[in-house]
């Protein structure tokens, strides 16, 4: 049997207890605790638009996805109370931020500035393109706190660079930093370590696009033929006319698998 048949048939409980990063050993935990493997894209541009759907479906959640810096009228505030609200709800923040620079130059942005990620976001993600420089640089500030790094690996967008070679360098470079970087965004199970998570975002409950090249994927193909481990929805639910039923919905669905 090979190893990625044999990875997934262990539980999220396994798994807890095969990981080195707490992070990913306590995002295992609410899995299994909560039963979602859902994670919410919440793009909007206003703080109260942010925590309105974080406390709506927070329940489903096993995670809700941010863009801090598109919302318009942003006060430290606002991550002050996201942060109650997960803690009441049971999820993890993961700011989308994509960070993509030098090591010192990460460092500055995920500290400091106007949003203060560091203060209050669970997991981070990153670009390798300029190479392991900034895994050190986001290390510096993150892994004091605990807190998690996921490298993209792959992405939904159609005509995205981000394939073949460039995907195994991401391998390499998470499993040679897993004392900081605890999982992926990719489209499918990438790699054989259990304390590594996958991330795939662009699900829905058919398969299309947008037209600005988002590709979008079912929940069958992403937790079934591609064996990742979370699923990242968006305008799905929130553009849904009850999206807390369709938030439960995808949380069925996924747990299923």
């Amino acid at each position: 049997m090979p190893p990625i048949e044999r990875l997934s048939m262990l539980s999220w409980q396994d798994r807890k207890n095969l990981a080195t990063h707490p992070m990913a050993k306590k995002l295992f935990d609410i899995v299994a605790t909560k039963q979602t493997n859902l994670a919410l894209a919440c793009d909007v541009t206003s703080q109260a638009e942010l925590l309105y759907w974080a406390d709506l479906l927070g329940p489903f959640l096993c995670v809700f996805k941010t863009h801090i810096d598109i919302l318009e009228d942003f006060t430290p505030s606002c991550t002050q109370e996201l942060k109650k609200i997960a803690e009441r709800h049971g999820f993890l923040l993961f700011e989308d931020r994509k960070f993509a620079d030098i090591g010192h130059t990460v460092s500055l942005q995920y500290a400091g500035g106007l949003y203060r990620i560091a203060d209050w976001a669970d997991l981070i993600n990153a670009h390798i393109v300029p190479g392991p420089g900034i895994i050190d640089g986001l290390r510096q500030v993150g892994q004091n706190k605990g807190t998690g790094l996921l490298l993209l690996a792959e992405m939904s967008a159609e005509g995205t660079l981000a394939t073949g070679d460039y995907t195994q360098k991401a391998i390499a470079l998470a499993e040679k930093n897993a004392d900081f970087v605890c999982g992926f965004i990719s489209l499918r199970k990438l790699s054989q370590n259990p304390g590594m998570i996958h991330f795939t975002p662009g699900v829905k409950l058919e398969a299309g696009a947008d037209s600005l090249g988002q590709r979008y994927r079912t929940v069958e193909e992403v937790l079934g033929a591609n064996r990742s481990d979370i699923i990242i929805v968006g305008r799905d639910i929130c553009k849904a006319p009850n999206p807390v039923k369709i938030a439960e919905l995808y949380r069925e669905k996924a747990w299923d698998f």
